[in-house]
C-alpha cells in the first residue's frame, strides 16, 4: 500500500504568525498539523523526528495526523501491484464473468476489511465520475467508508440518485446518507426515495409511488448510467438488523426462506434469486430489474460473514465490477470451487 498526501506542501519560509485572536489561534493549528502531515507522508519522515522538528510531543504528532485523516486532508492510494492479488483478481474476473475485480489487502485476516475496500471504492469512484452522468447508490458501512478516499473534482450536470428509503430512527448514518454526502462532494442534484426503506403493504408501496411523486424518482433510476451497491449479510451484526427494521420472527423467517443477504433490503438466496417473502414486496428501493438492466454495476462489499452473501450478490446482479478484500476474494472463490 502506498499513501499520499493531497495537501499542498506548506511555505517552508513563512515566519510565525501573530497569535491576535481564536481564528489565527485555529489557522496555526491547522498550519501545524498539514505540516506534520507532510513530513509524515509525503517526505517518509518518521513520528519522532516529526516531533523533533516542529518541537512537539510524539503524542501529538499522532493525533495530528489521525486529525488529517479524519478530515480527509489525507487520502490513501492503495498499490495494486502485489503478487497474490492479481490472481485472485483475474480468478474472480472467470468465475463471475467481471470485467474487472478490485482486490484490497488488508493488515491480517481477522482484521476488518471495510477500510481497505472503502478506500479502493473512493478511488474507483474518483475515476468513475463525469459529467451528464446519473448514478445510484446504495448504502452501508463499506460506501460510507469510501467517502473519504473520493477525489473531489468540478464535473456538471451529475445526478445521484438513492436506491432505498429512509429510515425513521437514525443510528450512525441513514440509507440516504451516503447518497447525500456524494452529492455535496460534487455539486450535484441528488434524488431521493422520500418513504420509510419498509412500508406496511404492497397498496401502500405503489399508493406512494404512483400518488406521491416518488413515480418520478424511479423513472429517473431507468435512466441510471452506473449503480454503486454492496450487499447485507442475514448475521446478528448486519447493518439491517442493527437498525431494528425486522423482528426476531422477521429475520428467521428470511433465514428459513433460504436468504443469506439483501441488497437494499431485497433479500436473495445464494443462487442470487429474490426470495419468496412478503418483506421483499413491501421494501421501498429502485426494482432488481432495473438494476440489472444498469451498464456499469459495481458491487463492493466484502468481511467474513457475507461469503455466501457476495456470492448471491454476484450471482444476482452480473456486476460488472466487484470491489472486496483479498480474504473475502479467497473465501469466495473457495465457496464456488467447493460447489462444483
Amino acid at each position: 500500500m502506498s499513501e499520499r498526501a493531497t495537501m499542498k506542501k506548506p511555505d517552508e519560509t513563512a515566519g510565525p504568525e501573530p497569535v491576535t485572536d481564536l481564528g489565527a489561534v485555529g489557522r496555526r493549528s491547522s498550519r501545524l498539523r498539514l505540516r506534520a502531515a507532510w513530513m509524515y507522508y509525503v517526505e517518509g519522515m518518521t513520528q519522532s523526528a516529526i516531533a523533533e522538528a516542529l518541537d512537539i510531543g510524539r503524542v501529538t504528532v499522532v493525533r495530528m495526523l489521525a486529525d488529517a485523516r479524519s478530515l480527509n486532508e489525507v487520502k490513501i492510494t492503495l498499490s495494486r501491484e502485489i503478487a497474490e492479488l492479481p490472481r485472485l483478481e483475474i480468478g474472480l474476473q472467470k468465475a463471475f464473468g467481471l470485467r474487472e475485480a478490485v482486490v484490497a489487502p488488508i493488515s491480517a485476516p481477522d482484521a476488518d476489511p471495510t477500510a481497505a475496500i472503502g478506500a479502493a471504492t473512493g478511488q474507483y469512484l474518483s475515476d468513475l465520475i463525469r459529467s451528464d452522468m446519473k448514478i445510484g447508490f446504495g448504502w452501508g458501512r463499506t460506501l460510507m467508508r469510501a467517502l473519504g478516499s473520493v477525489d473531489e473534482r468540478q464535473v456538471s450536470n451529475l445526478s445521484v440518485i438513492s436506491l432505498l428509503g429512509g429510515i425513521t430512527k437514525a443510528r450512525q448514518y441513514n440509507p440516504a446518507e451516503f447518497a447525500w454526502q456524494f452529492a455535496r462532494m460534487f455539486q450535484a442534484d441528488c434524488h431521493l426515495i422520500a418513504a420509510p426503506a419498509l412500508v406496511d403493504s404492497v397498496e401502500t408501496k405503489q399508493a406512494l409511488i404512483e400518488r406521491c411523486g416518488l413515480g418520478t424518482v424511479y423513472a429517473l433510476a431507468r435512466e441510471m448510467d452506473a449503480v454503486v451497491l454492496s450487499v447485507g449479510e442475514m448475521a446478528s451484526s448486519s447493518t439491517a438488523q442493527r437498525f431494528g427494521f425486522f423482528s426476531p420472527a422477521d429475520w428467521d423467517s428470511l433465514i428459513a426462506a433460504g436468504a443469506v443477504g439483501d441488497v437494499i433490503y431485497n433479500f436473495i438466496d445464494i443462487d442470487g434469486r429474490v426470495i419468496d417473502h412478503p418483506i421483499n414486496r413491501r421494501v421501498m428501493s429502485i426494482p432488481v430489474e432495473t438494476l440489472t438492466a444498469t451498464p456499469e454495476r459495481i458491487l463492493t462489499s466484502g468481511g467474513p460473514d457475507k461469503v455466501d452473501a457476495v456470492i448471491g450478490a454476484l450471482r444476482l446482479l452480473r456486476p460488472t465490477v466487484f470491489i472486496t478484500d483479498e480474504i473475502t476474494a479467497d473465501a469466495v472463490l473457495a465457496r464456488v470451487g467447493a460447489a462444483g
